[in-house]
């Protein structure tokens, strides 16, 4: 797995497309994805050593920064983060349920990367702004104490760029709701 991931949004298509090219050409660093997302944004995620995905982010900054909406650089991020953008991790027994959600993209990744390193939780999904006018969210579970430490801080670590939305824990939620989300 890579060291190191990265994500830029911008405002609009063309622009981001533009980053996608620009980072690649930058440093040696793998597209994870690059994409329309609503409502009109382009994001791109990409990943590989540190020094390669801060670079690559730090030159669409200085070069494009105009339409850029949000960003981060992310060394070591925690490995559920992967599964989680997919939608893949297997839960098998789900406990207690939170949400965050947030007005970026990116900020919904730094959120959970934060959450997952606080206590241990699942992280279930990550949506990034697909069908979501631009906010994304998370879901996880875990023990009740968990899953609350664990939103506390992801949402310490999103209000710090404003970008934090709203978030709930359910203690323990309905099977039939387990059966929608899993």
């Amino acid at each position: 797995m890579a060291k190191a991931i990265g994500m830029v949004e911008y405002k609009t298509v063309s622009t981001g497309v533009q980053a996608a090219d620009m980072m690649i050409k930058t440093a040696e660093v793998d597209v994870i994805e690059a994409q329309t997302v609503c409502p009109g944004k382009y994001i791109v995620i990409i990943s590989g050593e540190i020094s390669a995905v801060k670079a690559s982010v730090e030159a669409v900054q200085t070069n494009l920064g105009e339409h850029l909406t949000d960003h981060f650089v992310l060394g070591n991020p925690h490995e559920s983060i992967f599964p989680a953008i997919f939608g893949a991790n297997p839960i098998d027994n789900p406990k207690a349920l939170g949400v965050l959600e947030t007005f970026s993209a990116p900020s919904i990744i730094v959120a959970a990367d934060a959450a997952a390193k606080t206590s241990l939780v699942d992280l279930i999904e990550l949506r990034i702004a697909r069908g979501m006018c631009g906010k994304s969210f998370m879901f996880i579970t875990g023990e009740i104490a968990a899953v609350s430490a664990a939103i506390e801080r992801a949402q310490e670590e999103v209000s710090k760029s404003g970008w934090f939305l709203d978030s709930s824990i359910i203690p323990n939620p309905d099977p039939k709701l387990w059966e929608s989300i899993i």
